[in-house]
Formats: C-alpha cells, sequence, structure tokens
C-alpha cells in the first residue's frame, strides 16, 4: 500500500509517495496558490498527488491513508485547519474538502510536530521516546514528540515554541504580541541583528559579502563572516546564540526531553551552529549538574514534512485496525 505525505508550505506544497517499509516511491512540489479559495488550493494539492501516483503506476485503490502538515493550529480531531495566516485560512474543513478528491483516511498535524516526528522515526532522533523539534528558519516552529507520538496539546495548538514570550514588551510578532522567542531566535532575528551591528561598523565584512546592500544578507553569509572571525560578526553571532540557549534552557527546563533537533534553514551550518550551542548551553541551565537533552541537528531536511505525514497517517490507520 501506498501512503501520501503532504507538506503545505507558503509558496509550494511539498508531497512525497511513501511505501509500507517508509521508502519515497515519488516525490515533487506544486505551487501553494495562496490567494486562491481554500477549494482551489485543496484541489490542486490533491490533484498532483493523484498524478505522481499515476507517474509510478499505482491507483486510487493503492492508497491506504494520507497525511498532511499545516504550518498553523489544525485539530485532527475535526479535521479543521482553525488558523494557518500564510494560506489565509481560518476554521478550514481541509479533511472535508480534501476527501472529495482522496476519499480515503486523511490524517492532519502541525508541519513541525509531523518533521520531528519524521526524525524521531528515520531521523536523527529515531528509537527515542521523547524529542523536541525546532526549526530556525524565517520563524521559529515547533514540535513535541512524547512517548512517540507528536503532541500538540488539548486544543490541538501547543508546541508553539516560536511564540513563547522572550523579552516583556519586546521586538514585534507577527501574532500580534511583542517579545516572542521567534523574533530573537529566528534567521530573520539573526538578520535583523547583524543589519544593526554593520549599520554601526561600516568595516564590517557584513558590508562586503553582501556586495554593500545589507538587503542581501542573509544566515548563510552572516556566519561565514562570524566563522572567518570578522569581530562584528561574531559579535552578532555570539548575541544569537545567547538568545538561542536562553530558548533551549526553557525547553529543557519545562519538558526535559530526551533530544532536542535543530532543524531549518539556519541548521544548514550544523557544525558551526551545534559547536556553538553545545559549549555555552550548560551555562544557561537551572540545573547544570542534572543530566539534559542531546541536542542535535536534524538529517531529513526538507523532506522530513512529507515524510512524517505519510508516517504517522500509517501509524494512526495502524491503530484503527
Amino acid at each position: 500500500m501506498v501512503y501520501i505525505g503532504i507538506d503545505i508550505g507558503g509558496t509550494d506544497v511539498k508531497i512525497g509517495l511513501l511505501d509500507e517499509d517508509a521508502n519515497i516511491l515519488a516525490q515533487g512540489k506544486t505551487p501553494t496558490g495562496v490567494g486562491g479559495s481554500y477549494q482551489d488550493m485543496i484541489g490542486n494539492m490533491a490533484d498532483y498527488a493523484l498524478k505522481l501516483l499515476s507517474q509510478i503506476g499505482y491507483t486510487l485503490d493503492d492508497v491506504a491513508a494520507v497525511g498532511v502538515g499545516v504550518p498553523g493550529v489544525a485539530s485532527n480531531i475535526t479535521g479543521v485547519v482553525m488558523r494557518c495566516v500564510n494560506m489565509q485560512w481560518w476554521n478550514i474543513p481541509l479533511r472535508e474538502e480534501m476527501q472529495k478528491h482522496i476519499p480515503k483516511p486523511i490524517v492532519i498535524d502541525n508541519d513541525a510536530n509531523l518533521a520531528g516526528f519524521a526524525e524521531s522515526i528515520c531521523g536523527v532522533s529515531a528509537d527515542t521516546g521523547s524529542s523536541v523539534f525546532i526549526t530556525l528558519g524565517t520563524g521559529v516552529g515547533g514540535g513535541l514528540i512524547i512517548n512517540g507520538r507528536p503532541w500538540s496539546g488539548h486544543h490541538s495548538a501547543g508546541g508553539e515554541i516560536g511564540h513563547i514570550i522572550m523579552q516583556i514588551d519586546g521586538e514585534p510578532c507577527t501574532c500580534g504580541r511583542r517579545g516572542c522567542v521567534e523574533r530573537y531566535c529566528s534567521a530573520t532575528a539573526l538578520i535583523r541583528l547583524a543589519k544593526e551591528a554593520a549599520i554601526e561598523h561600516h568595516e564590517s565584512t557584513l558590508w562586503s559579502v553582501s556586495d554593500n546592500n545589507l538587503e542581501k544578507l542573509n544566515g548563510k553569509n552572516i556566519f561565514a563572516c562570524a566563522m572567518a572571525g570578522d569581530e562584528t560578526a561574531v559579535a552578532v553571532f555570539d548575541r544569537y546564540i545567547h538568545y538561542l540557549c536562553l530558548a533551549l534552557s526553557s525547553i529543557i527546563c519545562l519538558l526535559d526531553p530526551q533530544v532536542i533537533v535543530i532543524g531549518g534553514g539556519l541548521s544548514k551550518d550544523g557544525p558551526f551552529l551545534l559547536n556553538a550551542i553545545q559549549s555555552r548551553i550548560k551555562g544557561y541551565l537551572a540545573f547544570p549538574e542534572v543530566p539534559y537533552a542531546e541536542i542535535k541537528i536534524a538529517t531529513l531536511g526538507a523532506n522530513a514534512g512529507f515524510i512524517g505525514a505519510a508516517l504517522l497517517a500509517k501509524q494512526m490507520l495502524e491503530e484503527t485496525v
């Protein structure tokens, strides 16, 4: 049997077809179509999944279940996406609409939860009972895996690590509040810190690496400047690691997971980022003498979302049989 995994993003929808042993049979992506009706958006992603299915010689009869990852708050109990700002979706009946095109069992969860679930099954946190997945990208996403399953809380709104308040009355956040983790630990936050520092230090290589246009700064070239020893970039990186260690220490204090997995765009410079965290995190812990979570870099990359979606669909289907 085939399991369809769908990972909805703000620009593209990534889709993968997995077999019973979690092997990827086919994968691809299609434009999300933000701005269109939810019916058209869901219909397009379903049609693309069926197209992939046909390309490898399978039919709808071969599909066992479908998993869908949403970058927002979604309830698998009701099948409704309650809040998804990127899609401009509010209380959208995703399962009901998807089943008009693919009449199979459909599982829905937050995209970061599913990416974390994938890592816990066949990635860097495999064979662990509890883990936290945190994505450092445009924003900060969080996925909680407890007793081997994604955990979203009683109202399907838990695990929003990016929107824990880090600083009272701090930087404005897209959620409407101020001082969220996302505003200090995302790639967007790192770029903001680098721009502010470069404006004060024109001698910094942050200018030359961006062709004297700070709008071209990104996580990769900021890290490159810091790795090369540029004083301003090193100071920015150190400040960023300070914020990140504060956030990670709060996760450890609250959940005491076995593993914390770091994914997202900034994780691509894995050793540089990981070494900095590992060398400093102990100084931020409430109980540094007690064993604490192992911190690792994610290994499944951009495929983690659809892999986790398909695997959760498989798991939940098996539990109902």
